[in-house]
Parts: structure tokens; sequence; C-alpha cells
């Protein structure tokens, strides 16, 4: 872009993205088209347009006003008070606001008021924009056995909601009839990839969004095969409530639920996860073998109330059933015609999930973003999900465990820029300060003023779910530990004390080993540092499971870090 106006070019202040022409002193110009194609494209335009400013101005040895300066935030403590339960799903309110940076603006007296009415006038106008448009919003991951529909079942939300085109999905029917897979077209909106089309199981955590008219929602579709569990806990960590997803078709409910099958290993590390409420679809109702049985539908129920409640879920207040097809989109939108299904008289996917309880967040706690993702893009960008605290344009934060401390550029959720964004939100983060190589998948963004603990070793309260066969929980044993988006290997140090079961209470005797079932108090120990807090201060930072062969042997809550 070139602009050949030298000195007038200082009262050229800004443009929204419905203007027509930019004004420079009193001459106008001519708003060139391309300048609208993008919202990034503008950013950009304006950092230019800031930079000319900057050179011009020094020319005339005066200074330039800077239209982003940022109030600084005063800090705030509150109290901590939580329940030592890795089972109970609170969330720990804590305690500052970030420090913002403040810029000091001058320029000549005329020109200073007329950019300082503009700026006003812009910076309320987007601020309001937000105000309106905001909406709550939840994190849905999809968990269950392979091919239970999930795919399917995301895909068809996002054509119901309008996120897709019939074209598209004309396009999709067409492919998946080519490969001989004509009931898997829902699932190419979700599954992306020529290996999770070829084989028809998904492989990476899909993302996707949606709205309704109360809530905006993403959706984290994990996969369900055993051998990428590990992607499924990357996508459920993220989550506020979880889809489990049972095909209704005779022999495949039963494989997902009976030992080594998917839903039982994804209920169980979906509520260690924080995952703390549940809607269970039972999918495939349409299916020959099926055809909307209720004797089915109550069978499958009566089979996953028990093991729900032995997962520690409340399945009064934590858990829904629903039936559904995935493929055909009924009962997801709108309500089942009697006609389908006599029986079923409540309601349909879209209204349940518009009324399920949003977890209670704490925007004032101070900031913590687990990064599970990095890229280059005009710039270092981090994603994440923000797990406590708000973040603004203009913070300075740490990257921990390596203390680096980085400014905040620019902020999006989805593909929308804004100024700033609280807890619950998926984002992506431009910072200055620090290259993408030396940022990895765990690390931490985190207020400066309370970072988060970077720790080698720390003591844990474990739950031992199921050992290989012929293993010894003792000290010496190693697994993988997962713990929000960090994935490290660690070692049991020293087994401290056994729970009883019936006391809740440390017992006396000295333990060398523990059985299944068993409850402990261990010292672990990771080959490199890891970003983690203890349980009573951040649950979600707090929670984590051990696994190690392809199969989850315990759960656990930190109780203590050691430096």
């Amino acid at each position: 872009m070139c602009f050949i106006l030298k000195h007038e070019i200082c009262l050229l202040y800004s443009f929204s993205s419905d203007a027509k022409h930019l004004t420079v002193g009193l001459t106008e110009i001519s708003y060139i088209p391309f300048l609208n194609q993008s919202l990034h494209r503008m950013d950009n335009i304006e950092e230019d347009i800031r930079a000319l400013q900057l050179d011009s101005s020094a020319e005339d040895g005066k200074p330039v006003s800077n239209e982003n300066g940022l109030e600084p935030e005063e800090s705030a403590a509150v109290p901590d008070n939580m329940e030592e339960d890795l089972r109970e799903e609170s969330h720990a309110p804590s305690h500052v606001e970030e420090d913002v940076e403040s810029h000091t603006v001058h320029s000549e007296p005329k020109a200073a008021d007329e950019v300082k009415e503009q700026t006003t006038s812009a910076s309320e106008h987007v601020e309001d924009d937000v105000e309106k448009e905001k909406k709550r919003h939840l994190n849905v991951v999809f968990i269950g056995h392979v091919d239970a529909g999930k795919s399917t079942i995301g895909g068809q939300i996002l054509y119901l909601s309008g996120q897709v085109d019939e074209r598209t999905i004309q396009k999709y029917e067409k492919e998946a009839k080519d490969k001989s897979r004509e009931s898997w077209y829902m699932a190419y909106i979700m599954d992306t990839n020529e290996e999770e089309r070829a084989k028809g199981k998904t492989v990476e955590v899909g993302r996707a969004h949606f709205e309704t008219e109360a809530t905006r929602y993403t959706i984290l579709d994990a996969p369900g095969h055993k051998s990428y569990v590990p992607n499924m806990i990357s996508g459920a960590s993220q989550a506020d409530i979880g889809v489990l997803v049972i095909s209704a078709r005779k022999g495949e409910f039963e494989t997902g639920y009976e030992r080594g099958g998917q839903t039982r290993e994804h209920v169980q590390l979906a509520k260690t996860l924080g995952v703390s409420k549940l809607l269970v679809v039972v999918n495939k109702m349409d299916d020959p073998t099926v055809n909307w049985s209720k004797d089915r539908y109550d069978e499958i129920e009566s089979k996953m109330v028990p093991f729900l409640k032995s997962s520690g879920y409340n399945v009064k207040k934590d858990i829904q059933f629903l039936p559904i097809s995935g493929l055909h989109g009924t009962n997801m939108q709108t309500r089942l015609s009697k006609t389908v299904c006599p029986w079923w008289d409540g309601p349909c996917l879209f209204e349940v999930l518009d009324v399920i309880d949003v977890p209670v967040r704490d925007p004032k706690a101070p900031f913590r973003m687990p990064i599970i993702d990095k890229f280059k893009d005009m710039g270092t960008v981090v994603m994440g999900k923000v797990e406590s605290g708000s973040i603004r344009e203009g913070n300075n934060l740490l990257i921990m465990p390596n203390k680096v401390q980085v400014k905040v550029i620019a902020i999006y959720i989805d593909e929308d820029r804004c100024r700033s964004a609280g807890p619950g939100e998926n984002l992506r983060v431009r910072v200055s300060g620090i290259e993408e190589e030396d940022i990895l998948s765990g690390f931490v963004l985190s207020s400066i003023e309370r970072p988060i603990a970077a720790v080698y070793e720390f003591v844990a309260q474990l739950h031992i779910l199921e050992l290989l066969e012929n293993a010894i929980f003792t000290a010496g044993y190693k697994a993988i530990l997962h713990i929000h988006a960090v994935v490290e290997e660690c070692e049991i140090i020293e087994l401290m004390q056994q729970i009883d079961p019936k006391t809740r209470k440390p017992m006396k005797k000295k333990v060398l080993f523990v059985k299944n079932g068993a409850v402990v108090i261990c010292r672990i120990q990771v080959t490199n540092m890891i970003c983690i807090e203890k349980f009573s201060d951040f649950q979600q930072l707090g929670r984590f499971t051990l696994r190690t062969e392809g199969k989850t042997v315990a759960i656990g809550k930190v109780t203590e870090l050691r430096a």
C-alpha cells in the first residue's frame, strides 16, 4: 500500500469496515475497494497508517496520540474456600485482575480534539456491539465408543444451525457415495482429513462453532477409538459439558459398554477431567434393529445409570438421557413427532443444551490459559481455553514455565477479533516477546502478579482404577501423566499413606504397594518441568490421569507442590 501524502497523513486517523472513504485533513480520499476484503487487512492498514503518523510527526518534532490507550486496572484479592473432593465440580474463586499498560497521548490541539472525539466514538461503538452480541459460551465435547455416531451428530448440528449450506451437503453425499459409504456424509463436516474419511474414524479433535438464540457453542468432536484416547483427553480437558453418544444398534452398545470398550473409559476420563454435566444421547434409534423401541432405550438407560453413579456423577442432577437419530436429525432441533416415537414426551437436543447450567467462572481470578497449540501468523500466536481470569489487548503476561514476559497484541474468539475475553473462551492470542519455537503444548499463559507454579515434583491423592495384568503399583512405577494440556512421563517416587475407603482418613500402617481400587497419597516426579496448581486452588489445573500402554490406570488430584 502506498500513500503519496506525506505531512497530511498526520491527520488521517481511522476508518471502519463499512466506511467508503478516508478523511485526511480537509481532503477526502476515495476508499479503495480492496481494503474492505477482510478485518485482518484493515488491522494491518491501521498499523501502517499509525507508523506513517509517527514518521511524519517525527519530522515535525510533534508526538502523535495513540487511540488505543488503556486504563490500568486495580488488583483485587478474594479469599479461596474449596472442597478437597475430586468428584465435586465447584470452581475456585480468587483474586487478581491483570495490570494493563497505560499510554500517554499528545498531539496538536485541534487534531488531538478531532482524533479524541473519533476515538471515543469508535471504541464505544465496538464495545457496545460486543455487549449487545454477548451470549453465554459453552464448550461441548462429544465422547463415546468408536462408530457411535459422534461426528455425524456434530455435522448434523452444524447443518441444522445453518453453518453448512445445502450445496456442501450434496458435495459430501456424492463423495461418501463414491467411497461406498453413503451414511458417512454428515461426518465429513467434522472429519476433514483424508485418513478420517477413508477409515470412518475421527483421529484429531474436531472443532466447530454454532449458535442458538441463547448460547454460543464450541463443538469438540473427540476420537472414539482406543488408539486415540490421548486426543480424547485433550478435547475433554477443554470442555464444560459432555455429550456421551451411545449407539442403540443391536451389538454396538454392548461392544462399547463391555470391559475394554471406550464408553466406560470415556465416562471415567470425562468426570476426572472436569466435565461435570453429561448428556447421554442414545443414537441410531431409527436403525431397523431398534425402530424407536422403548424397550431398547430403557435397557440402555438401566445399564448406564449404575455405571454413571459409580463414576461419580449425580444421575438426578448431572445426567440427562435423550433418544435421537444423528443421521436424519430426528429429535435434535425440533421435538420428536408422536407418529415417529409415541412414547417420548421430553425435549429435543437443542432445548436441553440451551438450559444446561453454565459452570461458575471468576473473571477476576489470576489469568490462566493452558496452551494447546501455537503457530506463526504475523507474529507468535498461541491457542487455548481461558481457565480463569480475563485478558485484554495490551496486557503484559508470562509464558510459563520458561518465565518469558510477553505483551498481548491481538485476541481472537473464533474468527472475530475482540479487545478482551473472559474465562471459558477458546482464544487465539497474538503475543510479542517470544518466538513460536520456544513454546510447547502444556505451557501456560499466566498473570505476572500471581504466576502459575512450575515444578518437577508434587504430592497427589491417587485412585487406582485398573492396573495392567501382573503390574504392581509401588515406588518406581512409571506412567504417562495427563494434566490439562500437559502430557509428560512420570514416576512414583514414594507411597506416603493409604486412605481408608470407609473413613476416608489416612491409615497408620506403612504402605509398600497397593492394588486396584486403592486410594493412596504419593509423591510423583516428572522428567521435564510442568505448570500445575493444587486442586483446591484451581480444579481444572490440579486434576490428572495416569495412563500406561494405552490404558487409564489411575486418576488423581494435586494436593501439594514441591519446589
